[in-house]
């Protein structure tokens, strides 16, 4: 079938926002063109100052190469370059002047270019952070590098065919931030104890209850062949930080690219010895295949799965799983020479967080004790952080939305969590989209707004995540507009799959529905149209995260959108719904703190007027263990079914005439009495605010205006997906 491009409609300039249209892209534009190029960046004088861990290291070796990997594509009309660079952060300074040198040799535009870091942390430091400096001489040596790249990727190009795909990769990669229990909160650097979720909690570790977000589990692939099918190069995108690597070396990232070279060329019989182009500096090739590995949205994620024990197979083998995963996807690509091409950039000021005059004081105090040290603890370290972000004030993103055909492409100068990935990719309004993180400069970690309140390194104001605390949905709302403009259409509608449960739900006719499957903070999204009901979320909590009728990542057959949950740190769901002589509110939980930590687990549900609300909670060491227990209404109960810890539980309350009657899991709890008169309609899932506020996720809210049976909620209690 061939592709339909529509034609390109502009939209207004958003407010604040320094707005560069490139090239007008090309509509069923023929004659697509390819060049490659790698260019060795391997330091050749030792030692080399490292950066990426919160001390600074140096390195006197090369284990793996460093590379700067180059694609530039043409159309006739439109000329854009890629390049991918061996290294953990480039900032835009460097980039702009790459980019400037590689303008002056090829005459594409710099806003026509991307230039990304694959964020190994075994390169030299290019770019200072936390604790470590730049290497001044290795980082001025870069962006001719660079630029060398770019060009000799230019000279080379020939006639190309292109086409993408993505496949499931779920099984390496993971959510590396975890919520911690209430009664294991640690302190952040500046004395604070703050911190309900961070980074590596130890594999099976006791003192977290889950992952604090999602995964974006799709490996994106972009391909480009010779018009005889033979490849050229392929343009790969996984959302996962890095693997461990010995200094220095392109970790997982180079080890991938190596091999996929290696299958292709042996695939088609290319193994020819690459052509040398000069250069005094390093040494450009062009070969018959290129792969480039550029990174995802991979803030939050890694590749240890913290839920079980600990599984290390080295960055070789783990990149030879995903080249294997890769190549047989890239077998069934249908690769097409009406290849549009389009790229758009702006420009986003934004500002970073200054500390208060109490920390500056406390952190000018250490930064004067330290001297010309370096900094050696995490005190130390912020403290510098802090008079860092106080002397920038404010700063300037670049921003950019491609085109590669039916591919859009966004590139973020960030570290991004999954779930802003996930957003992009759901209100993309092109069919497959990929997310480029560390792209144009480095602007450090962006959490979701909602991510903040939980603290944890990728929180910690600091060059590596300074930005204002609602610079993730500005940055999200930026790079949108430019994907719609790119397209000449609107954004994706994010709706919401259904699934066995919630078409079982359905049938029994609700007045109001949450899926709870919201990706961003705001009013929670009620299912049925001109409802009375609403509910909003208070406290802290996490978004997105997996909920009921979510099969294991291993058996998931692509990387749609499952369920999704809400997790309650110490958070809550307040639901105001009408005032009716019979109603029935039922939901799922999963109890994510021990039963046997506490007295009370927590509370779960309160409803009615304050001083005379009656109040569901979860006993602990109080008992009897992990069963409910009613507080208020006519009689205090004790339910005697356990919840299992980290499960899923069916609870319905049916209200008829004052009588309620408790039933988990589809069976009669509890039953009591309410007065008529303490029937307000409100509702409080999780007890925020109260002593004992209940930690887990909930999903799949639903209000009736009537008692459900019996029969009915037994129905719907078995009805999820095991």
């Amino acid at each position: 079938m061939k592709f339909h491009w529509p034609s390109i409609a502009r939209v207004p300039v958003l407010s604040g926002l320094c707005l560069t249209l490139a090239t007008a892209p090309a509509v069923a534009a023929a004659g697509l063109r390819a060049g490659t190029a790698k260019v060795d960046i391997s330091p050749t004088q030792f030692p080399v100052l490292v950066n990426a861990m919160f001390t600074e290291r140096t390195a006197s070796r090369v284990v793996d190469p460093l590379m700067v990997r180059a694609l530039v594509l043409e159309n006739g009309r439109t000329r854009i370059a890629l390049a991918v660079v061996d290294t953990c952060m480039m900032s835009r300074d460097l980039l702009d002047t790459a980019k400037a040198q590689a303008a002056k040799a090829t005459g594409i535009p710099p806003s026509q270019m991307l230039i990304s870091a694959t964020h190994t942390h075994s390169a030299p430091s290019a770019m200072g952070c936390l604790g470590s400096r730049m290497d001044p001489r290795y980082a001025a040596s870069l962006p001719a590098l660079i630029a060398q790249a770019i060009d000799s990727a230019a000279r080379q190009l020939e006639p190309a065919l292109a086409g993408s795909t993505v496949f499931d990769a779920s099984a390496f990669t993971h959510n590396r931030r975890w919520i911690r229990r209430s009664d294991r909160i640690e302190v952040d650097p500046f004395g604070e104890r703050t911190v309900r979720a961070h980074m590596h909690p130890g594999h099976v570790s006791p003192d977290v209850i889950g992952p604090s977000g999602p995964v974006d589990p799709a490996f994106t692939l972009l391909s480009f062949v010779r018009p005889d099918g033979s490849p050229i190069a392929v343009f790969g995108n996984f959302s996962m930080h890095y693997y461990e690597s010995d200094l220095l070396s392109s970790d997982y990232f180079g080890r991938w690219c190596q091999q996929m070279e290696s299958a292709l060329a042996t695939e088609h019989g290319r193994l020819r010895a690459p052509k040398s182009a000069q250069g005094n500096a390093a040494t450009a090739t062009a070969g018959p295949v290129l792969a480039l590995m550029s990174q995802g949205t991979s803030g939050d994620l890694m590749w240890m799965d913290y839920s079980q024990p600990r599984n290390f197979i080295g960055y070789d083998a783990y990149a030879r799983g995903l080249s294997e995963k890769a190549l047989a996807a890239w077998r069934g690509i249908e690769h097409r020479s009406d290849v549009p091409l389009g790229i758009r950039e702006t420009h986003l000021p934004l500002s970073y967080r200054v500390a208060d005059a109490t920390r500056l004081e406390r952190s000018q105090a250490l930064a004067d004790k330290l001297g010309d040290k370096l900094p050696q603890t995490l005190p130390e370290i912020y403290a510098l952080e802090q008079l860092e972000l106080k002397r920038r004030g404010h700063t300037e993103l670049v921003l950019q939305a491609l085109r590669i055909g039916d591919l859009g492409i966004t590139a973020l100068p960030n570290e991004v969590f999954a779930l802003t990935g996930l957003k992009l990719k759901a209100q993309s309004p092109w069919p497959l989209t990929m997310n480029v993180e560390l792209a144009n400069g480095a602007e450090g970690y962006i959490p979701p707004p909602e991510q903040h309140p939980l603290g944890g390194y990728t929180t910690w104001a600091a060059r590596t995540a300074g930005l204002e605390t609602n610079a993730e949905p500005r940055i999200v709302e930026s790079v949108l507009h430019l994907l719609e403009d790119l397209a000449g259409r609107p954004r994706n509608r994010v709706r919401d799959p259904e699934t066995a449960w919630s078409q079982a739900l359905r049938q029994t006719r609700p007045t109001a529905y949450w899926r709870l499957d919201e990706q961003s903070t705001g009013p929670l999204r009620n299912q049925i149209a001109a409802s009375p009901s609403t509910a909003q979320l208070n406290g802290r909590y996490a978004l997105y995260l997996d909920g009921i009728d979510t099969p294991k990542a291993a058996t998931r057959p692509t990387p749609g959108r499952p369920n999704h949950a809400i997790h309650l740190v110490d958070g809550s769901v307040q639901i105001t719904t009408p005032v009716q002589p019979s109603s029935t509110l039922s939901l799922w939980l999963w109890n994510g703190f021990p039963n046997t930590a506490t007295g009370t687990t927590g509370e779960i549900l309160a409803s009615g007027r304050p001083g005379t609300a009656w109040r569901l909670q979860l006993a602990g060491t109080n008992g009897p263990t992990g069963c409910l227990q009613l507080v208020g209404g006519t009689a205090n109960q004790r339910g005697t079914t356990q919840l299992g810890f980290r499960q899923w539980h069916h609870l319905a309350l049916v209200q008829n005439q004052g009588h309620v009657t408790g039933f988990l899991d589809g069976v009669r709890e509890f039953e009591f009495d309410v007065p008529t008169a303490d029937l307000t309609g409100l509702w409080q899932i999780g007890g925020g605010g109260t002593a004992s506020p209940w930690q887990g996720k909930v999903d799949e809210i639903a209000y009736h205006p009537r008692a459900l049976a019996g029969a009915e909620i037994k129905r719907l209690a078995n009805q999820r997906q095991p």
